[in-house]
C-alpha cells in the first residue's frame, strides 16, 4: 500500500473516532447525568463542534486517498473503506465507552458482510480500461482522425 493509502486510512480512522462521539457522545454524557438538563440546541452545537474536526480529516483524506487527485482508491473503495472504518470505530467506542451494550452474534454476521463489501470493492474486475479518459471517452486514432475530417467540412 502506498504512503498516499495509509494516510488517507490514518485521516479516516481520526474522522470517525470525531464523528462517533458526535454522534453518540450526547448519549454518553446523558447517562452519566451530565447533560440532562442542557437543551437539545446546546446539545446539537456541542455536537457541530466535534463533527467540525470530523471535517477537518474527513475532507483532505477523500482528496489525498481519491484518485482523482493521483490517489490510489476510486470514490467508492473510499466510500466502503469509511464506513468499514466507522463500524470498527463505533464498535470499539461502544465497548469501552458504553460498557453495558451487547454485541450478538448477527452483529459478527453483519461485520463480516462488511469485510465483504471492502474485498469485492477491491476485486480486479478487469474492466479498467486505460484506453479511456476520465469521462470514460475510448481514444483512438481512428476515432480522432474521422472526428477532424468532419469537422473540416
Amino acid at each position: 500500500m502506498t504512503t498516499a493509502g495509509i494516510f488517507t486510512i490514518l485521516l479516516l480512522l481520526v474522522s470517525n473516532i470525531f464523528m462517533t462521539f458526535a454522534w453518540y457522545g450526547n448519549l454518553k454524557l446523558q447517562q452519566m447525568d451530565i447533560s440532562t438538563s442542557w437543551p437539545l440546541i446546546l446539545i446539537i452545537l456541542c455536537s457541530w463542534g466535534l463533527a467540525f474536526f470530523e471535517y477537518c480529516a474527513m475532507i483532505p483524506a477523500n482528496r489525498i486517498g481519491s484518485q482523482i487527485n493521483g490517489g490510489p482508491f476510486s470514490l467508492m473503495q473510499l466510500k466502503i473503506i469509511q464506513e468499514a472504518i466507522s463500524l470498527i470505530v463505533f464498535t470499539g467506542i461502544v465497548a469501552l465507552v458504553f460498557k453495558g451494550e451487547p454485541i450478538k452474534w448477527n452483529h459478527f454476521v453483519a461485520f463480516a458482510l462488511i469485510i465483504l463489501a471492502v474485498f469485492f470493492a477491491f476485486l480486479n474486475t478487469g474492466n479498467n480500461d486505460s484506453s479511456k479518459d476520465k469521462t470514460g471517452i475510448q481514444a483512438t486514432s481512428a476515432n480522432t482522425e474521422t472526428d477532424l475530417d468532419n469537422s473540416s467540412e
